[in-house]
């Protein structure tokens, strides 16, 4: 465990686990690395070094003012990376880590990056525009900012019960502790911060990012994802990223870390082996 100083000063708390090839992952919102804990043991238990951090504002990094947008994330992944001096990494996001990661490629390139694999991510653009019609519409969004503001806790709790791990499906079989773990996570966050980073992961056009992608890919993303729903980003983004390859789960929700993690850490196992220096 550590901490990386950023150009504007900001502290970003990072875990760095096992030995081997590095692997760094970013995770989504309102969360922090803790919600990779079972990827991030299973695969430095399996040969790799993991590094996970804790987005501004998330967590254990600082909770600054300002800086909570995407080129500002993809400033302090690179500060972490640059820190540890990690290359022929594979970068792997979940949700609005998926922006983080291609916003890093976007304006960071892949000079250090051998792989790359978005889960349930929110690229190429969640928000619905003229030109990109298939994607929510503005007032889904601000009903998060209303409910962020009237009550941060219930909203967590909301999203954990409901349409994060698909609790709200007949026959689903999510643990108190599961969306326990959500809440609490959410709850360490500024409240600033993960205010801002909603419109940060549902505004941001990623499609610039995607067309730079030059290292192989894995999109994996379940066809029942409520929250960034796959035809307008799972789909979309293979789609848009040369060579890259889908894996659908099928009937998966949004929060598949944890409801399919076994499937999720083999899949990501032979992707990671699957490279050859």
């Amino acid at each position: 465990m550590g901490f990386v100083t950023t150009a504007d000063g900001t502290q970003i708390y990072f875990k760095d686990w096992g030995a081997g090839r590095p692997v760094v992952l970013s995770h989504g919102w309102p969360l922090n690395s803790d919600s990779w804990e079972a990827q991030q043991l299973f695969l430095a238990s399996n040969g790799y070094r993991v590094i996970a951090h804790d987005r501004r504002g998330h967590g254990r990094s600082e909770q600054t003012w300002h800086g909570n947008e995407m080129d500002t994330y993809a400033a302090d992944l690179a500060a972490v990376i640059e820190h540890l001096d990690l290359r022929d990494l594979t970068l792997i996001g979940f949700s609005t880590g998926g922006g983080e990661i291609s916003r890093y490629i976007g304006n960071h390139g892949t000079a250090r990056v051998a792989q790359a694999v978005l889960v349930s991510s929110v690229p190429p653009l969640m928000l619905q525009t003229d030109d990109n019609p298939g994607g929510l519409p503005l007032s889904v969004f601000d009903g998060i900012r209303a409910g962020s503001l009237a009550d941060r806790s219930q909203l967590y709790q909301d999203f954990a019960n409901g349409p994060f791990f698909g609790a709200n499906r007949p026959g689903a079989q999510v643990s108190q502790g599961m969306k326990d773990a959500f809440w609490l996570q959410g709850m360490t966050a500024g409240h600033r911060n993960t205010y801002e980073s909603i419109a940060a992961f549902s505004a941001t056009d990623f499609r610039g990012d995607l067309a730079k992608f030059d290292v192989p890919t894995l999109v994996i993303h379940g066809d029942d994802d409520q929250v960034v729903p796959f035809e307008a980003a799972g789909k979309a983004s293979a789609a848009l990223i040369k060579g890259a390859e889908l894996k659908v789960y099928a009937g998966a929700p949004h929060g598949i870390t944890d409801t399919h993690k076994d499937q999720l850490n083999s899949d990501l196992l032979e992707f990671l082996n699957s490279y050859a220096a």
